[in-house]
C-alpha cells in the first residue's frame, strides 16, 4: 500500500505501536511516521507507507498545532505527568491573566532546551535512552518558532491551552519553562495534536477503525496524492518523458509556477517523482518512486 495515512493516536500507545498495528492491518512492511508522539499524547500521527516513505525528507519542516493542559504545582523530570516530581509541591498563586502575561515570552522565535527524555538524537542515540541509563544528557538549545500560544481557562491548578509551533518544538518544554516563570513548577498533563503540516483530525482514522476496515476501505481514507506537499505544484508527463525520469535524466515538463520543487505525475493519482527546477521548465528528478 502506497500513500500517506493519518492516524488518530490514542493515549498509552507509542508511535512505534501504531506503526506495528498499521503493518498488520495493511500488510505493508515499509512504514515510517513523520514525527513521534509521546505515549501520553493523542491525535494526528501521519504515516508514510510503501514507496511514499521516500518522501519523508520533504516533510521535515511541518508546523504542528496542539491542544492540552498544564498542571501547576510541581515539575517532573520528563516535563509531563508520566515523570517523577523534581520539586516540592507549591500552590499556584497567580490568576489566569497574570499567567497569560507571562506567556508573551513564548511567541515568535525563541531558544528552547528540549527535555532530556525525548527522541532527540545525541551522537545518534535518542536522549531518552541515555537518560534512562543514568548517563549525562548534554542537550543543546534549538531555535524554534511559536506562532501562537493561548491559555483558554484555568480550573484549580490546571490551565487549558492551544499552541501552534514550528517543527522541532517541544510543548513539554513550554509547560516546564512556564512553571519556572510562575514560580511553583509545572508539567504537561494532557496533549492532543490537532494538526501536523496540512493534515488535521478530519483526515485521521482511529485505531478501532483501522483494525476493522478492509484494505479498500483503508485506501479510500488516504489523502489524494496531489494534496500532499501542497507547497509543490503538480505536473503530468507523458510516458516517454516518464521513462527518461525513471532513468534519472533531466527533462522538460509542462510549465509550472516558479517553484524550486515539483511533483511529477503520470496520471491523476500516479506520483512518479519529485523534481528540482534546473532552468525554466527543465527539471532533474531527485526522488523517483518507480
Amino acid at each position: 500500500m502506497n500513500g500517506l495515512l493519518v492516524v488518530d493516536k490514542p493515549a498509552g500507545m507509542t508511535s512505534h505501536d501504531v506503526v506495528a498495528i498499521v503493518r498488520r492491518a495493511t500488510g505493508e512492511r515499509s512504514i515510517g511516521h513523520l514525527g513521534t508522539l509521546d505515549p501520553m499524547a493523542t491525535g494526528v500521527l501521519p504515516l508514510l507507507m510503501g514507496k511514499y516513505t521516500r518522501l519523508a525528507q520533504f516533510f521535515g519542516s511541518s508546523e504542528k498545532c496542539y491542544e492540552g493542559r498544564i498542571r501547576f504545582g510541581y515539575a517532573t523530570d520528563t516535563f509531563d505527568a508520566e515523570g517523577t516530581p523534581t520539586s516540592p509541591s507549591k500552590p499556584l498563586l497567580m490568576s489566569l491573566e497574570q499567567i497569560r502575561k507571562l506567556t508573551e515570552q513564548f511567541h515568535g522565535e525563541i531558544d528552547q532546551v528540549p527535555p532530556i527524555y525525548s527522541a532527540k538524537k545525541i551522537q545518534g542515540v535518542p536522549a531518552h535512552k541515555l537518560a534512562r541509563a543514568g548517563m549525562d544528557v548534554p542537550v543543546k538549545s534549538a531555535r524554534i518558532t511559536i506562532h501562537g500560544f493561548q491559555l483558554r481557562s484555568l480550573q484549580g491548578e490546571e490551565v487549558d491551552f492551544f499552541i501552534h509551533v514550528s517543527a522541532g518544538g517541544y510543548v513539554r518544554s513550554v509547560a516546564h519553562e512556564l512553571g519556572q516563570l510562575v514560580g511553583c513548577g509545572a508539567h504537561l498533563s494532557m496533549l492532543r495534536r490537532t494538526r501536523a503540516g496540512a493534515f488535521t483530525l478530519v483526515h485521521s482514522i482511529r485505531i478501532d477503525e483501522l483494525k476493522s476496515f478492509s484494505t479498500p476501505e483503508i485506501e479510500a481514507r488516504l489523502p489524494h496524492p496531489r494534496t500532499l506537499l501542497p507547497e509543490m505544484p503538480s505536473v503530468t508527463v507523458d510516458e516517454q518523458t516518464a521513462g527518461k525520469l525513471r532513468n534519472g535524466m533531466q527533462v522538460n515538463v509542462p510549465d509550472f509556477s516558479p517553484a524550486l520543487l515539483l511533483k511529477i505525475f503520470t496520471g491523476p493519482t500516479d506520483l512518479l517523482a519529485i523534481g528540482r527546477r534546473i532552468a525554466g521548465t527543465l527539471v532533474q528528478p531527485i526522488v523517483v518512486m518507480g
